[in-house]
């Protein structure tokens, strides 16, 4: 099978050595967005709600990218600075997804490139 690398000017270039996604077949393998605006390539000014929005804009815009959307999303992976802050990704997820919703990781760690509160990654499933 080929891969084909996903890349959009929507969502911020990639700050190592990676790619924004690589699809393969109809999977499509999203790589860790954390809240960077496209534009400025810094950390988007506000709070974890904020952050959180952000991420899930980027995501979307490398699904769309890719000839999908987060509601192709099938499994994603939510790292988290303080995981008190978990109520608060399940609210804003469900503004961003709808059901059913995708299978999900949240993980606790102690830092985040940038001083990020939050990253996602996750993968897509497209039907193509």
């Amino acid at each position: 099978m080929t891969r084909e690398i996903i890349k959009t000017d929507q969502a911020p270039q990639a700050i190592g050595t990676y790619s924004q996604a690589v699809k393969v077949g109809s999977t499509v393998y999203l790589s860790g967005q954390i809240a960077l605006d496209p534009q400025t390539m810094t950390l988007v000014d506000g709070d974890t709600e904020t952050e959180i929005r952000r991420v899930l804009d980027n995501l979307q815009a490398v699904a769309r990218a890719a000839g999908g959307s987060l509601n192709d999303m099938v499994k994603l992976n939510v790292f988290l600075v303080d995981l008190a802050n978990f109520a608060l990704v399940n609210q804003v997820m469900a503004e961003y997804f709808d059901q059913p919703y995708p299978a999900r990781a949240a993980i606790g760690v102690a830092a985040l490139p940038r001083d990020a509160n939050v990253e996602m990654d996750g993968v897509l499933e497209l039907d193509r």
